[in-house]
């Protein structure tokens, strides 16, 4: 997102909040059912019950909304993963509370797969941004865990993407493709196997 379109987000009223956030939400859907190049603005201010006028109002394109919902879920998902991490007794405890954080908020917006999927053909540079923000998180927490002498000082940067590969693939198989939670058994062993390999002994 520009300065600009930050600047013209924060000065929104609350009825402005909710109409864009209604917006948003209608983008989800229709992004998640039809996809990017079916997608029309006129099916997204229908399924937000709104003037085509409207929407103009808050985007300037279908691009510009597609890329304000990838930005969404990278900021609520990162805040996420964030609050229940920070409470964590441990480091290990925290990556587990991350992974579980994730799993949940996944549940909660089944089209975050599909949707963010499609940015790999429309926007490739928007599809690398939403993984190096993810990523950056993880380095962070997992540079904590080697400071404090609990994990293993290796290269962070494949740690924290084999990690990401780990939860993203875990939640596409139960979570996306079967709509459950993930089991706790499968949970375990994931948990096991990262924490087997990174671990100081």
């Amino acid at each position: 997102m520009s300065e600009n379109a930050a600047a013209e987000t924060l000065n929104l009223t609350r009825k402005g909040m909710e109409t864009r956030e209604k917006l948003l939400r209608a983008a989800e859907k229709v992004f998640g059912k039809k996809g990017y190049y079916e997608t029309s603005v006129v099916n997204i201010t229908q399924e937000a019950g709104v003037g085509q006028g409207t929407f103009y109002n808050y985007f300037q394109s279908k691009k510009e909304i597609f890329d304000a919902l990838i930005q969404m879920y990278s900021r609520e998902l990162r805040f996420k993963i964030k609050e229940e991490m920070k409470d964590a007794e441990n480091h290990e405890n925290a990556q587990r509370k991350g992974f579980q954080a994730f799993f949940r908020w996944v549940k909660d917006h089944p089209e975050l797969y599909s949707i963010v999927q499609q940015a790999v053909v429309v926007d490739k540079d928007l599809y690398r941004w939403y993984y190096d923000k993810l990523a950056s998180g993880f380095l962070k927490s997992l540079s904590l865990g080697v400071e404090d002498g609990e994990f293993k000082d290796i290269n962070l940067e494949t740690v924290a993407y084999c990690l990401m590969s780990i939860g993203q693939f875990l939640g596409m198989r139960w979570v996306f493709w079967e709509g459950q939670d993930v089991p706790e058994e499968v949970f375990d062993a994931a948990m096991t196997l990262i924490f087997n390999g990174i671990k100081k002994p």
